[in-house]
């Protein structure tokens, strides 16, 4: 079975306001970056996208995946066993509310099922050399959508 490793990592600029999430992909020598963002967002949002954006970057399914993340939110949903809970509770939470951002986790979890997935918990901004790429791919995403927007607010004034 291939092997392959996964660093990735959301960021905000506000909470909510426009995020980016930054992925890297290591498979033996090779090294695959991949980023992205959305205008109006949240960190939780974009650490979760980070990991979906990484796992449909995959062509093949059948890897065994190690995902990196320095995400509580995200490494907890799964070592603490959230959406076992979640999914046997209709997708609410311990305080009987609806869980917050289910169409990300549903996405999540139809492409972990195609692989062997692990999440694994990094500290972040503790010189992990590539959690820190992750969040400059990320900060890098906010930095060129906001200066698209306002590139775009230039030309419709």
């Amino acid at each position: 079975m291939k092997e392959i490793n996964i660093y990735t990592d959301g960021a905000c600029s506000g909470n909510p306001g426009p995020g980016g999430w930054g992925a890297v992909l290591l498979y033996g020598e090779k090294q695959k970056e991949i980023s992205g963002g959305e205008e109006a967002t949240t960190n939780q949002r974009m650490e979760l996208t980070a990991v979906i954006e990484a796992l449909q970057a995959l062509k093949v399914s059948a890897w065994k995946v190690t995902v990196y993340s320095d995400s509580a939110y995200v490494v907890n949903a799964f070592k603490q066993n959230w959406i076992a809970k979640w999914r046997v509770n209709g997708w609410k939470n311990s305080k009987k509310e609806d869980v917050a951002n289910q169409d990300l986790w549903k996405r999540l979890i139809e492409l972990m099922s195609k692989n062997q997935v692990s999440i694994e918990k990094v500290k972040g901004h503790a010189g992990d050399h590539w959690n820190e790429r992750c969040d400059e791919l990320a900060r890098q995403a906010i930095k060129t959508m906001l200066g698209k927007q306002a590139a775009d607010g230039n030309h419709n004034g």
